[in-house]
């Protein structure tokens, strides 16, 4: 909710599909009307919309609602007095608002809303009869409504709406903002989306603005010609690029732990599985409720269990991620290796080229394919949380995913399949998953007039879609290739993004000019993935994560990975002979790769990851929790000493 010249604005948030129905269908115990009735005693505000196929409930949540379930939820909100404390409908002045104005986030936004959705249960005392299509069930007490309709087939879909004014706002300043570049209203972003994508794309602008150096650079050395002295360009352009990427990953970290503290999101960027929440490492495992049960107990005293549970949970992992590479080395690594002599042996250029596209699309539905395998093994793992659990998925998907290097030592032949591998991958990316959502949404309007054709709508004309919500829904979501269970569609765009940075930064020797082809293929990626978030797809519903998670490891991983690639690749380009000798040239690119891999990890030690103000913010807000805590302990000590003082000066005046 926002505010509006002192009145507040009513925005429609979530969306319940219904099956449409006439109004001489309706009686009394039509699901619908018991579902309006039963939203509106919760606080809501609930509108009908009646679209081509099926029928909408708007569903829109005054403040004083949000701030109860807000309440109810216990939501750890933080405050002035610099800690988060559960959020009290009396207290609501002391908690800090948003970067926006309002109170909650889109995130305690969503929370708050599926609160009181699936709240709303039958507190009659009684069984109530709902009548649905000729047929009546039976709403039992202290029953769901929401869950009972969607166990029913009833409600087909609960997604979040669109802001039209906060779309529109974004569309003029963000996605349709061409000048700008690589400039993106952050905060907004951040207020509309949630902290995942806010931090994506975030992630994506500085890195698109890093890049520029290293494009430049890069163009440079591919398009002049050093002569004798390229055999020390190359391996100076190689230096500067790997101490670029240590850098811009630490600074990366400082930026992250500042959106953080701006947004108010107690999160600490650490070192473990790239961040750290609420102050506890991912790492540290939930154990089970017959476990911690005996805790306090005096005769509970051994560690065995805890130890057992521990180790057995790093093995399900272990064992899970073996197998994922054993599968690799047996399925994936073959074609790889077809694919590379395949075309060493081609002649014709066009071959190759549609030969490397035939690759890449095969890659993607391996890659697709290793993911939804994936998911199922992390079904049986033990892992804390959702997010914890996708970060895994990360992980065992990203495995395998490497290029050949030592296949093509020639560098030209070399450029000529990266080159190929840009063109294709950017062409895939940008028309089948930019435009594809489009052809989904138009073959569902198809068939939504197509249905109100058959049902006696007009057989001439052109039937349109005039309610926004409708438009809404037929919107595909933005979700994962790999499914939506655990990731959502950031997984594959983050995917595609580690894909070029891998690509880059391992044949930066090969191929400088990867560099600024990969700035140019950013920019375009910021509005396009800007333009289908706000106008081809739903509005995502939030996810609870800070940080870019397990693809923070993937990107130092590879920094690492690059500085042995470009060093095999130096060598290729020294010993043109093979005979692989000790000379001075051989030893010279082994000591610089020692050197980079210390200097790598050295920056890691010599950058702080957090800035300064964030962590004397932290410090003051610490401190000031020490001072109401103290404050408190003493204000409840005195009130109990002098209980207990003044009975004993009562019995003294007595006697």
């Amino acid at each position: 909710m926002n505010a509006n010249n002192g009145e507040e604005r009513i925005v429609h948030e979530v969306a319940m599909v219904v099956p449409k129905r006439t109004r001489e269908e309706e009686e009394e115990g039509d699901y619908v009307e018991v579902l309006v009735t039963e939203l509106k005693k919760r606080g809501m505000v609930a509108d009908r919309v009646v679209g081509l196929a099926d029928e909408f409930l708007k569903v829109a949540a005054p403040l004083e609602t949000l701030e109860s379930a807000a309440a109810e939820l216990h939501i750890r909100k933080p405050t002035r007095l610099g800690m988060d404390l559960p959020f009290e409908v009396q207290g609501s002045e002391a908690f800090i608002q948003q970067s926006d104005g309002s109170l909650f986030s889109w995130f305690e936004h969503f929370r708050c809303y599926q609160h009181l959705l699936y709240g709303i249960v039958n507190c009659y005392g009684h069984d109530v009869t709902l009548k649905l299509d000729g047929r009546e069930v039976c709403w039992a007490p202290e029953e769901s409504l929401v869950r009972k309709l969607e166990s029913e087939g009833v409600i087909k879909q609960i997604f979040p709406l669109h802001d039209e004014l906060k779309r529109k706002e974004l569309l003029r300043t963000w996605a349709l903002n061409w000048w700008n570049f690589t400039n993106q209203p952050i905060d907004k972003i951040y207020s509309y989306f949630g902290a995942k994508i806010g931090v994506y794309f975030s992630f994506l602008g500085m890195y698109t603005q890093w890049l520029l150096f290293p494009a430049l650079l890069g163009f440079i050395v591919q398009m002049v010609d050093f002569g004798s002295l390229q055999y020390l360009v190359l391996p100076s352009f190689f230096v500067i690029t790997t101490l670029w990427a240590a850098l811009f990953l630490q600074f990366w970290k400082r930026k992250n732990a500042a959106l953080l503290a701006r947004w108010q999101i107690n999160c600490l960027v650490g070192p473990s599985q790239g961040y750290r929440f609420l102050g506890m490492e991912w790492s540290s495992l939930p154990f089970p409720k017959e476990l911690t049960k005996n805790l306090g107990n005096e005769k509970f005293k051994e560690k065995e269990p805890y130890q057992r549970y521990e180790w057995f949970a790093y093995r399900k992992r272990f064992s899970n991620d073996v197998f994922v590479i054993i599968s690799i080395i047996c399925f994936q690594l073959p074609f790889e290796l077809a694919y590379a002599h395949t075309y060493e042996m081609i002649t014709s250029n066009i071959i190759k080229f549609v030969l490397t596209a035939v690759y890449l699309l095969i890659i993607q539905y391996l890659t697709r394919l290793g993911g939804k395998v994936a998911v199922k093994l992390i079904n049986r793992e033990i892992n804390e949380s959702v997010e914890y659990r996708a970060n895994s998925l990360i992980y065992k998907t990203y495995i395998g995913i490497f290029y050949h290097v030592l296949l093509h030592r020639n560098f030209m032949t070399l450029r000529q399949v990266l080159l190929q591998r840009f063109i294709i991958t950017q062409v895939v990316w940008t028309f089948m998953y930019g435009s594809l959502s489009y052809l989904k949404y138009s073959y569902r309007k198809f068939r939504a007039r197509k249905k109100k054709r058959s049902e006696g709508g007009p057989s001439t004309g052109k039937i349109q879609i005039a309610s926004r919500v409708e438009k809404e829904y037929l919107k595909p979501t933005y979700s994962a290739s790999i499914g939506v269970e655990l990731e959502d569609g950031l997984f594959d765009d983050s995917l595609k993004l580690a894909l070029q940075f891998g690509m880059i930064m391992m044949f930066a020797c090969a191929f400088p000019l990867a560099f600024a082809l990969a700035t140019v293929s950013n920019i375009m990626d910021i509005r396009t993935t800007a333009l289908k978030l706000l106008v081809t797809l739903q509005r995502p519903s939030p996810r609870a994560a800070a940080t870019i998670g397990a693809w923070l490891n993937i990107w130092q991983f590879l920094v690492v990975m690059s500085i042995c690639t470009n060093s095999a690749l130096l060598v290729c380009l020294y010993d043109k002979e093979g005979k692989w000798k000790m000379e001075p040239g051989l030893a010279a690119i082994l000591i610089l790769e020692h050197i980079l891999l210390l200097l790598k990890f050295g920056l890691s030690r010599l950058v702080p990851e957090e800035p300064a103000w964030v962590r004397a913010n932290r410090v003051k807000n610490v401190t000031q929790a020490q001072e109401v805590y103290s404050k408190q302990l003493l204000r409840s000590s005195s009130s109990e000493f002098a209980s207990m003082v003044k009975p004993e000066k009562d019995d003294n005046n007595k006697n």
